[in-house]
């Protein structure tokens, strides 16, 4: 005997249409919404940057960079609504300022924008044919600001063809130098890293200038132990200049 197979009635699909269709009306609820809030903002006169307003751009952490070149970049911004001003290419147009590092820029409600600048730190001078700079931990030379007095070694041995990434394995042998001398480190006048192996430097001792030879490492045990024997080493060769402390077993003095 045959049997009947009963067919399972269609679920209405009313339900299903009515959940899409509220979604797609709440979207488009939302974008709308959104459009107006982003016209408003653009075109509301309560957000322009007004040049009249004294705190419309402030600036803070400028000491040797330019003020006038930081203020330069947002010229063409008063006027404008501070949301239509594309911040991320403001910072880059200030990371190509002489003497900042790193910046950041942010809306202040209603209508200002905030500057922060972090400037290089030099740590050293160096000479060149067309004038002396000054150089910071990553190899980037810096204009000396007018009427700012540094107290900086002089890093020598710089080719003015060198690049960036080679003057900062300059800076690092002299920084690594200055950590190992401790409280001597105030005795370097100069290091010249012309070669990374074979570093020389210019210390005062006792108001006088000396010549030593470092070699490439123990900077620091090398200058204790030449302090230690200076006296006598003074005593033995008034008129050397120039002192090889390469060699762990001995000092040579060089006329």
């Amino acid at each position: 005997m045959a049997r009947e197979t009963k067919k399972t009635p269609a679920r209405p699909r009313w339900r299903l249409w009515l959940t899409v269709i509220s979604l797609a009306a709440a979207c488009s609820c939302t974008a709308y919404a959104a459009l107006r809030v982003r016209r408003y903002g653009l075109t509301s006169p309560a957000f322009l940057l007004d040049r009249a307003r004294p705190d419309a751009l402030s600036i803070e952490g400028v000491r040797y960079a330019s003020r006038s070149k930081v203020a330069h970049v947002f010229a063409g911004d008063f006027g404008r609504s501070v949301f239509s001003i594309p911040l991320a290419a403001r910072r880059r147009r200030l990371l190509a300022i002489d003497w900042v590092q790193d910046a950041t820029v942010a809306r202040v409600w209603p209508a200002r924008l905030m500057v922060r600048i972090r400037e290089r730190n030099p740590v050293a001078f160096v000479s060149f044919r067309s004038g002396v700079l000054l150089i910071d931990a990553y190899g980037v030379l810096l204009d000396p600001p007018p009427q700012a007095q540094f107290s900086f070694p002089v890093l020598s041995g710089i080719r003015e063809d060198l690049d960036e990434p080679r003057r900062a394995d300059c800076v690092r042998v002299l920084l690594q130098m200055q950590r190992e001398f401790g409280s001597h480190a105030a005795d370097i006048s100069e290091v010249n890293a012309a070669e990374l192996d074979d570093v020389h430097l210019i210390a005062r001792i006792d108001n006088q200038a000396v010549e030593l030879l470092m070699g490439d490492a123990d900077f620091g045990e090398r200058y204790k132990r030449f302090l230690a024997h200076y006296p006598e080493i003074r005593r033995k060769s008034p008129d050397g200049k120039v002192f090889d402390l390469r060699l762990d077993d001995r000092i040579t003095v060089k006329e």
